[in-house]
């Protein structure tokens, strides 16, 4: 039997500046997802902080303890792993003033 796995694009070629996020996304049915963050456009500024947030509802977001930096150059992979996440997931950034990423977020999932 082969697991189930789905790649869902969470953001496509948005600029993040200040606070910003992926679309949330429901994977309830999922035990593991991996988040893929790339950098399409040279980051512009310092480096940011991305984290991983859960939500029961998909409204109410709460941080699930995953961080990792954003990428810092053109073309750059970040990567976020989770597990036992509940059921709806999502990317959040916050940018120092003046800086951005333009970003191509995509959402692993497998069963």
């Amino acid at each position: 039997m082969l697991p189930e796995n789905i790649t869902a694009i969470v953001t496509r070629n948005d600029t993040w500046s200040g606070v910003a996020a992926s679309e949330p996304f429901e994977a309830g049915w999922a035990r593991e997802a991996v988040f893929f963050v790339r950098a399409l456009k040279q980051p512009i500024g310092a480096s940011a902080k991305g984290r991983v947030e859960i939500s029961p509802d998909g409204i109410i977001w709460i941080a699930e303890g995953t961080e990792f930096d954003l990428p810092a150059s053109r073309d750059a992979v970040a990567v976020a792993r989770v597990a036992h996440f509940g059921n709806w997931l999502r990317v959040r950034a916050e940018f120092a003033d003046g800086a951005e990423c333009t970003v191509l977020v995509t959402l692993h999932l497998k069963a």
